[in-house]
């Protein structure tokens, strides 16, 4: 194995010529530990290739590994992250600089590890009162769920507990007072990152007064911690027992979602300060840590507190629950990189005022807008977490199932927001070029210049038993990534960023050409990726059966859907402007706009549904179109490709009863067999989903119907506290005088607090041009006033103003300007 491994070492410096960012620069120490002893290379990245050295006067990142681990990465069957997050090797230093060394491994991979061990719950989720209008606080990828009454009960399918790196760190939390369980009489959402709790034990009654009182006031940072006060409103002194029980299951997050159960040794270490729950397989490691600001009594099943207050009198403690992930050297892995620095609560309300103050200011007459703007700007604040680079804060998608990297959605997020919280995409753009694809493993869909969709830190994926780690398994990512790199550009005029990109870029438009294309066709083409939640799709209506035919046939692999070949046509065009203008490759610019004029051509021909006047959902292998009218034809709109002969029967379409329910457009047409109001992508309304087509209608001079989408999604989030879901039910307006929720939605959710500030630039008709903001508003009347104060760009801070009018409709004809992407030809 030693000599495999010098060899590959040995050949680096022919192999990976050209194969490095040129804007790639560090050293990496690589310490391997075999039988014989430590044996030691350094590697330098310089100018786009790797320079293997000895002894350096500066290392960025030193790592640590064992021969066997070592050459098995090496062989292609270990994953880079699922090494470093399961401690099966040691990291120190920069972390992205071992990210990077990716790209110098051999091309082929296979890293499937063996089949999970889950078990599939048999029973069906149950209605619980716990499972009522749950409360939850967050920061980054630490959240806590808990039930109206602040307690954990582990309930299946349902999220409660406390959770970090996608792991349930507590399972159950339980208050009593002398036996007694908490009656709340209030709750107090302070901050995305903290709530209160004011209770009474046992259960009220009309006739005697409470004599004692309970207030629970919990945050999380880079810890969750609970101050629990008891009060004595009696005349005389009392003796109380106050019991919380606990317990750590650590249940991976979609292991609850899907409703599987793993069995765990979970070993408890009673200790006189504190209380350990403790996971360990393997290299793997995972614990929680209680303890207690005031004197208490440690036992197994929790901790027990002998309370003699006096009169009037007031007890209080500091509960405080640490989650510990192994490292290097047996250190928390957040302590072994370079740039992790501790968060407490004042540090933490101190970055959110400073996010509110940055973000523009809005001021308006209607009340949806305004109360929506506003919690939207605090969600996407709170929907940032640290990732394993722990450089910058990365946008997650949503909570409580995808508080983790989740490219597709924090595209569409950062794109959404770019208007009003630029600062969103650089981290996105920065992650997702580091993960960027480099091997061919098909356990994981991954291929060299493929962005990815997700990455997770559960056991099984970390194990490699699936494939969330580090997953590729979507078909429009990569596009999406270089519609958001220009679209950053142009807001912002950070050429630097765009130049330093130029790369990861080109690797993804070369992903394009020369993996994407499954048929031959022309098209991107994608397979089924087979889990244990069954055959998921590679777009965004990912669930089974989401493609079908109108009469309720499901769709075959592979599958081309529509609105992902307007992404790549969009991606082409953008990416001309960016060789034209910042990368000086004109000819490489003309070869774009070639290729995204013929797409143009071919999909207006292979898409459209002559007889019905719309596009197909999808294409089959072999031709057929999927005739399903679906959402998707929306994202045409959006992305430019839909010739504009056939934009007026799109959205005619689009406003139809079938798809247009009143409170916004549905994913499914009504009048196709699959519809299901509640169907999670077969007749839901997505918020984000409507953003989108508000953006295209807008963009083809539909102003009347894009305002008209707005207003609807805007008057739902009246009924959701001025939170916009992941998705709500689709049914009609006239039936239900109110948006039902979706039960299994999350929220908050990136996309959908996003989608009010997209909603925004369309009211108020913003684009830049040039070092310009055209701001151009259609703001109908009932809306009244709208003003945004200090909007950010590449022209410093603008203001815009709209106005009500009753008639949004006067002509706009749009002609291409050169260096303009977003203009249709009409």
């Amino acid at each position: 194995m030693v000599d495999g491994i010098s060899s590959f070492f040995d050949s680096l410096g022919d192999d990976g010529r050209g194969r490095l960012p040129p804007a790639a620069t560090g050293t990496i120490r690589f310490d391997i530990v075999g039988p014989a002893g430590i044996r030691t290379w350094w590697v330098t990245y310089r100018d786009g290739h790797a320079v293997v050295g000895r002894s350096p006067e500066r290392t960025d990142c030193t790592i640590e590994a064992p021969q066997g681990t070592f050459q098995a990465l090496v062989d292609g069957r270990e994953n880079t992250v699922s090494l470093l997050l399961r401690n099966g090797v040691s990291v120190s230093g920069h972390l992205p600089l071992f990210l990077i060394f990716r790209r110098l491994l051999p091309l082929h991979a296979d890293s499937a590890g063996r089949q999970a061990a889950a078990s599939r719950i048999i029973e069906p989720p149950q209605p619980s009162t716990a499972a009522t209008k749950p409360v939850s606080i967050l920061y980054g990828n630490l959240f806590m769920i808990s039930d109206r009454r602040g307690d954990i009960e582990s309930v299946p399918y349902a999220p409660f507990g406390l959770f970090f790196y996608d792991t349930r760190f507590l399972s159950h939390w339980r208050l009593t007072l002398d036996g007694q369980r908490m009656h709340t009489l209030s709750i107090d959402d302070l901050q995305y990152f903290e709530s209160r709790f004011f209770h009474v034990p046992g259960e009220p009654t009309h006739y005697v007064d409470a004599d004692v009182s309970v207030f629970r006031h919990r945050w999380v940072g880079d810890a969750f911690t609970e101050q629990i006060a008891v009060f004595n409103h009696r005349e005389e002194p009392v003796r109380l027992r106050l019991r919380v029980d606990a317990a750590a299951d650590f249940a991976e997050v979609l292991e609850i979602k899907d409703g599987y159960h793993t069995d765990r040794e979970i070993v408890v270490t009673v200790e006189p300060d504190a209380l350990r729950f403790r996971y360990e397989r393997d290299t793997f490691f995972r614990e929680t840590i209680l303890s207690s600001s005031e004197p208490v009594r440690f036992d197994p099943d929790g901790m027990t507190f002998e309370l003699h207050l006096d009169a009037q009198d007031t007890w209080c403690t500091d509960l405080t629950v640490k989650t510990f992930v192994r490292g290097a050297g047996n250190r928390d892995l957040r302590e072994s990189l370079r740039s992790y620095a501790e968060r407490p609560k004042p540090e933490v309300n101190r970055e959110l005022d400073e996010w509110v103050a940055r973000s523009p200011r809005l001021t308006c007459d209607y009340e949806p807008l305004r109360a929506s703007y506003r919690r939207s700007v605090i969600d996407l604040a709170a929907l940032r977490y640290p990732g394993v680079n722990f450089r910058e804060l990365l946008p997650a998608a949503g909570m409580p199932w995808f508080m983790t990297f989740f490219g597709r959605d924090s595209l569409f997020s950062c794109l959404q927001a770019l208007p009003f919280l630029p600062s969103t995409a650089v981290p996105a753009l920065r992650i997702m070029a580091l993960a960027q694809g480099t091997r061919e493993d098909p356990f994981r869909a991954e291929q060299p210049g493929k962005i990815p969709q997700e990455s997770r830190y559960g056991e099984s994926a970390l194990f490699n038993e699936v494939s969330h780690a580090a997953d590729f398994s979507a078909a429009d990512t990569t596009p999406l990534f270089l519609v958001l790199l220009d679209e950053y550009e142009r807001w912002t005029g950070d050429t630097d960023l765009v130049r330093s990109m130029e790369f990861e870029a080109r690797a993804a438009l070369h992903w394009i050409d020369q993996h994407a294309d499954l048929v031959g066709t022309g098209y991107v083409w994608y397979g089924p990726r087979r889990t244990r939640a069954g055959v998921l799709n590679q777009s965004w209506k990912c669930s089974p059966g989401a493609i079908s035919f109108q009469d309720g046939r499901e769709a075959d692999f592979p599958q081309a859907t529509c609105e992902i070949q307007g992404y790549v046509y969009d991606a082409r065009v953008r990416a001309a402007r960016l060789a034209r203008h910042c990368w000086g490759d004109p000819a490489f610019a003309d070869r774009l706009e070639q290729q995204a004029a013929e797409l143009r051509e071919r999909f207006n021909r292979d898409f459209w549904i002559a007889e019905r006047g719309y596009f197909a959902h999808a294409l089959q292998a072999d031709g057929e179109q999927v005739d399903a009218l679906t959402s998707n034809i929306g994202h045409l709109l959006w992305s430019g490709i839909a010739e504009p002969t056939k934009a007026r029967s799109v959205v005619h379409h689009l406003m139809s009863p079938q798809l247009f329910s009143g409170w916004g457009i549905r994913t499914l047409a009504t009048d196709a067999r699959r519809f299901n109001p509640v169907g999670y992508h077969t007749g839901t309304v997505w918020p984000f989903d409507n953003s989108l087509i508000a953006w295209g209608l807008w963009r083809y001079g539909y102003r009347t119907e894009a305002a008209r989408v707005t207003c609807a999604v805007l008057e739902a989030s009246r009924y959701f506290d001025a939170r916009l879901p992941e998705t709500f039910a689709g049914y009609d307006r006239s039936l239900t005088k109110y948006p039902v929720p979706y039960s299994a939605a999350g929220s908050p959710h990136a996309t959908s607090a996003g989608a009010t500030l997209l909603f925004l630039r369309v009211l108020l008709g913003l684009d830049p041009y040039g070092d310009d903001l055209i701001i151009d508003p259609a703001v109908p009347e009932g809306m009244g006033h709208i003003e945004v104060h200090d909007i950010p760009g590449r022209w410093g801070l603008l203001d815009a103003l709209g106005r009500g009018r009753h008639d949004l409709t006067r002509p706009r004809r749009r002609s291409r300007r050169p260096g303009d992407p977003l203009r249709a030809e009409l």
